[in-house]
Protein backbone atom coordinates (compact mmCIF):
# COMPACT_ATOMS: atom_id res chain seq x y z
CA UNK A 1 0.00 0.00 0.00
CA UNK A 2 1.52 3.69 -0.90
CA UNK A 3 2.75 5.55 1.95
CA UNK A 4 0.29 7.77 3.29
CA UNK A 5 0.38 11.64 4.90
CA UNK A 6 -0.63 12.22 8.17
CA UNK A 7 -2.26 14.76 7.17
CA UNK A 8 -5.98 14.13 7.73
CA UNK A 9 -8.89 16.48 7.68
CA UNK A 10 -12.94 15.63 8.15
CA UNK A 11 -15.07 16.43 5.20
CA UNK A 12 -19.24 16.51 5.24
CA UNK A 13 -19.37 15.16 1.87
CA UNK A 14 -19.53 11.07 0.10
CA UNK A 15 -16.56 9.15 -0.30
CA UNK A 16 -16.22 6.73 -2.70
CA UNK A 17 -13.05 5.38 -4.24
CA UNK A 18 -12.29 7.08 -7.57
CA UNK A 19 -14.61 9.98 -7.28
CA UNK A 20 -13.96 13.65 -6.82
CA UNK A 21 -14.63 16.03 -3.66
CA UNK A 22 -14.46 19.94 -4.14
CA UNK A 23 -13.02 20.85 -1.03
CA UNK A 24 -14.26 24.16 0.98
CA UNK A 25 -12.80 27.22 0.46
CA UNK A 26 -11.39 26.99 4.20
CA UNK A 27 -10.12 23.73 3.86
CA UNK A 28 -8.41 24.18 0.82
CA UNK A 29 -6.75 27.66 2.23
CA UNK A 30 -5.61 25.11 4.87
CA UNK A 31 -4.04 22.14 3.20
CA UNK A 32 -2.75 25.01 0.56
CA UNK A 33 -1.74 27.92 2.44
CA UNK A 34 -1.16 26.83 5.76
CA UNK A 35 -0.29 23.26 5.59
CA UNK A 36 2.08 23.56 1.94
CA UNK A 37 0.88 21.15 0.21
CA UNK A 38 0.97 20.51 -3.47
CA UNK A 39 -0.07 19.07 -6.53
CA UNK A 40 -0.47 14.83 -6.21
CA UNK A 41 0.46 14.68 -2.65
CA UNK A 42 -1.87 12.44 -0.57
CA UNK A 43 -3.84 12.72 2.75
CA UNK A 44 -6.28 11.11 4.81
CA UNK A 45 -10.46 12.09 4.63
CA UNK A 46 -12.77 10.86 6.52
CA UNK A 47 -16.57 12.22 6.75
CA UNK A 48 -18.88 10.01 9.80
CA UNK A 49 -20.28 7.45 8.04
CA UNK A 50 -17.83 6.14 4.73
CA UNK A 51 -14.93 5.19 7.06
CA UNK A 52 -11.40 6.82 5.92
CA UNK A 53 -9.98 7.12 2.51
CA UNK A 54 -6.78 8.10 1.31
CA UNK A 55 -7.05 11.52 -1.20
CA UNK A 56 -4.97 12.99 -3.65
CA UNK A 57 -4.80 16.90 -3.78
CA UNK A 58 -5.55 18.11 -6.98
CA UNK A 59 -5.12 22.26 -6.94
CA UNK A 60 -7.29 23.67 -8.94
CA UNK A 61 -6.01 27.43 -8.21
CA UNK A 62 -3.63 28.93 -5.68
CA UNK A 63 -7.05 29.53 -3.14
CA UNK A 64 -9.30 25.99 -4.06
CA UNK A 65 -8.47 22.27 -4.48
CA UNK A 66 -10.41 18.60 -5.21
CA UNK A 67 -9.52 15.35 -3.86
CA UNK A 68 -9.56 12.00 -5.93
CA UNK A 69 -10.46 9.33 -2.90
CA UNK A 70 -7.93 6.55 -3.87
CA UNK A 71 -8.93 3.62 -1.43
CA UNK A 72 -10.34 3.34 1.58
CA UNK A 73 -7.95 3.01 4.75
CA UNK A 74 -10.31 2.12 7.52
CA UNK A 75 -13.72 0.91 7.60
CA UNK A 76 -16.65 3.15 9.29
CA UNK A 77 -16.85 2.36 12.80
CA UNK A 78 -18.95 4.12 15.65
CA UNK A 79 -17.54 4.14 19.23
CA UNK A 80 -19.23 2.28 22.04
CA UNK A 81 -22.63 4.09 22.97
CA UNK A 82 -20.90 5.88 26.02
CA UNK A 83 -22.10 9.45 26.95
CA UNK A 84 -20.49 12.19 28.73
CA UNK A 85 -22.18 14.06 30.85
CA UNK A 86 -20.77 17.03 32.70
CA UNK A 87 -21.30 20.58 34.39
CA UNK A 88 -19.40 23.21 31.89
CA UNK A 89 -16.91 25.16 33.41
CA UNK A 90 -14.06 27.58 32.56
CA UNK A 91 -13.76 28.17 29.06
CA UNK A 92 -10.51 26.32 28.69
CA UNK A 93 -11.28 23.60 30.89
CA UNK A 94 -14.32 22.91 28.69
CA UNK A 95 -12.21 22.83 25.87
CA UNK A 96 -10.16 20.51 27.65
CA UNK A 97 -13.03 18.00 28.43
CA UNK A 98 -14.54 18.32 25.01
CA UNK A 99 -11.12 17.10 23.36
CA UNK A 100 -10.67 14.66 25.51
CA UNK A 101 -14.01 13.29 25.78
CA UNK A 102 -13.92 12.79 21.66
CA UNK A 103 -9.94 11.04 22.14
CA UNK A 104 -11.29 8.74 24.52
CA UNK A 105 -14.45 7.91 22.64
CA UNK A 106 -17.30 9.17 24.11
CA UNK A 107 -20.14 8.44 21.22
CA UNK A 108 -22.05 11.78 22.80
CA UNK A 109 -21.26 14.78 24.96
CA UNK A 110 -23.87 16.73 26.94
CA UNK A 111 -23.66 20.08 28.80
CA UNK A 112 -25.61 19.39 32.30
CA UNK A 113 -26.85 22.69 34.00
CA UNK A 114 -26.53 22.31 37.67
CA UNK A 115 -27.33 23.94 41.00
CA UNK A 116 -23.79 24.97 41.20
CA UNK A 117 -22.81 25.37 37.43
CA UNK A 118 -20.15 28.01 36.88
CA UNK A 119 -20.48 28.58 33.41
CA UNK A 120 -24.31 28.85 30.90
CA UNK A 121 -22.41 29.96 28.18
CA UNK A 122 -22.23 26.95 25.96
CA UNK A 123 -21.42 27.60 22.07
CA UNK A 124 -22.32 24.23 20.51
CA UNK A 125 -20.80 25.12 17.03
CA UNK A 126 -17.35 25.54 19.20
CA UNK A 127 -18.02 22.39 20.35
CA UNK A 128 -18.37 20.92 17.37
CA UNK A 129 -15.50 22.11 15.61
CA UNK A 130 -13.58 21.04 18.51
CA UNK A 131 -14.53 17.28 18.13
CA UNK A 132 -13.48 17.38 14.43
CA UNK A 133 -10.32 18.91 15.43
CA UNK A 134 -9.76 16.03 17.89
CA UNK A 135 -11.14 13.34 15.70
CA UNK A 136 -8.90 14.33 12.87
CA UNK A 137 -5.99 14.16 15.68
CA UNK A 138 -7.24 10.70 17.10
CA UNK A 139 -8.18 8.77 13.72
CA UNK A 140 -10.88 8.33 15.02
CA UNK A 141 -14.03 7.62 12.06
CA UNK A 142 -16.60 9.18 13.87
CA UNK A 143 -17.53 12.02 15.30
CA UNK A 144 -19.53 12.18 18.77
CA UNK A 145 -23.06 13.86 19.06
CA UNK A 146 -23.16 17.16 21.21
CA UNK A 147 -26.45 18.00 22.66
CA UNK A 148 -28.20 21.07 23.79
CA UNK A 149 -27.28 22.00 27.28
CA UNK A 150 -30.09 20.87 29.80
CA UNK A 151 -31.20 20.74 33.21
CA UNK A 152 -30.46 18.21 35.34
CA UNK A 153 -33.90 17.54 37.17
CA UNK A 154 -34.97 17.98 33.29
CA UNK A 155 -32.74 15.41 32.31
CA UNK A 156 -33.63 13.13 34.91
CA UNK A 157 -37.15 13.70 34.44
CA UNK A 158 -37.00 12.79 30.61
CA UNK A 159 -34.35 9.46 31.25
CA UNK A 160 -34.46 6.29 29.23
CA UNK A 161 -34.35 3.73 32.06
CA UNK A 162 -32.83 1.02 29.73
CA UNK A 163 -29.51 3.51 29.66
CA UNK A 164 -27.33 2.85 32.94
CA UNK A 165 -26.56 6.09 34.63
CA UNK A 166 -23.06 6.47 36.65
CA UNK A 167 -22.53 9.46 38.52
CA UNK A 168 -19.40 10.56 40.22
CA UNK A 169 -20.26 11.09 43.82
CA UNK A 170 -17.51 13.21 45.33
CA UNK A 171 -18.77 12.21 48.82
CA UNK A 172 -17.01 8.93 48.65
CA UNK A 173 -20.60 6.99 49.35
CA UNK A 174 -20.53 5.29 46.08
CA UNK A 175 -19.00 2.20 44.96
CA UNK A 176 -15.13 1.68 43.75
CA UNK A 177 -14.74 2.56 40.32
CA UNK A 178 -12.96 -1.02 39.18
CA UNK A 179 -15.88 -3.23 40.70
CA UNK A 180 -18.88 -0.71 38.84
CA UNK A 181 -17.23 -0.99 35.23
CA UNK A 182 -16.38 -4.52 35.58
CA UNK A 183 -20.36 -5.18 34.68
CA UNK A 184 -20.96 -1.73 32.68
CA UNK A 185 -21.66 -2.33 29.30
CA UNK A 186 -23.28 0.14 27.42
CA UNK A 187 -25.84 1.58 26.74
CA UNK A 188 -24.20 3.63 29.80
CA UNK A 189 -23.93 7.71 30.71
CA UNK A 190 -21.51 9.09 33.17
CA UNK A 191 -22.06 12.18 34.56
CA UNK A 192 -19.49 14.56 36.43
CA UNK A 193 -20.54 17.03 38.74
CA UNK A 194 -19.29 20.82 38.99
CA UNK A 195 -16.57 22.32 40.47
CA UNK A 196 -18.53 22.25 43.54
CA UNK A 197 -19.92 19.23 43.45
CA UNK A 198 -23.79 18.31 42.92
CA UNK A 199 -26.10 19.95 45.91
CA UNK A 200 -27.41 17.53 48.54
CA UNK A 201 -30.82 18.00 46.82
CA UNK A 202 -29.16 16.86 43.65
CA UNK A 203 -27.42 13.74 45.80
CA UNK A 204 -30.77 12.77 47.22
CA UNK A 205 -32.38 12.97 43.37
CA UNK A 206 -29.90 10.76 41.71
CA UNK A 207 -29.86 8.44 44.89
CA UNK A 208 -33.66 7.98 44.04
CA UNK A 209 -33.65 6.78 40.66
CA UNK A 210 -33.47 2.64 40.08
CA UNK A 211 -31.07 3.37 36.89
CA UNK A 212 -28.45 5.59 38.78
CA UNK A 213 -25.11 4.32 40.85
CA UNK A 214 -22.93 6.18 42.44
CA UNK A 215 -19.46 6.11 41.94
CA UNK A 216 -16.66 6.85 44.05
CA UNK A 217 -13.20 7.92 42.09
CA UNK A 218 -11.14 7.11 45.27
CA UNK A 219 -9.81 9.41 48.12
CA UNK A 220 -8.89 12.15 46.57
CA UNK A 221 -11.05 15.32 45.08
CA UNK A 222 -10.42 14.98 41.68
CA UNK A 223 -11.15 18.22 39.70
CA UNK A 224 -14.57 18.15 37.30
CA UNK A 225 -12.18 17.83 34.54
CA UNK A 226 -9.59 15.41 35.91
CA UNK A 227 -13.29 13.25 37.19
CA UNK A 228 -14.72 13.66 33.75
CA UNK A 229 -11.22 11.93 31.73
CA UNK A 230 -10.55 9.59 34.88
CA UNK A 231 -13.87 7.94 34.74
CA UNK A 232 -13.82 7.97 30.83
CA UNK A 233 -10.37 5.99 31.10
CA UNK A 234 -11.13 3.73 33.94
CA UNK A 235 -14.51 2.55 31.50
CA UNK A 236 -12.58 2.24 28.25
CA UNK A 237 -9.67 0.32 30.18
CA UNK A 238 -11.96 -1.86 32.19
CA UNK A 239 -14.88 -2.67 29.62
CA UNK A 240 -14.35 -0.88 26.77
CA UNK A 241 -12.87 -0.98 23.47
CA UNK A 242 -9.39 -0.71 24.71
CA UNK A 243 -9.68 -4.36 25.32
CA UNK A 244 -8.62 -6.36 22.49
CA UNK A 245 -10.66 -8.78 21.38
Amino acid sequence: MPKTSKIRIYADVDLSVDSLVNLTPEQSHYLLMVMRLTADEKILVFNNRDGEFECTLLPQSKKQAQLKVNFQTKKYESCPDIWLMFAPLKKDRTDFVVEKATELGASKIVPVITEYTISDKIKIERWQAQTIEAAEQSRRVDLPQIDEPIALSKLLENWDSRRRLYFMDETGSGTDVATVFSSAKPPLALLIGPEGGFSAQELNLLHSKPYACAVSLGKRILRAETAAMASLSCWQAICGDWKKE
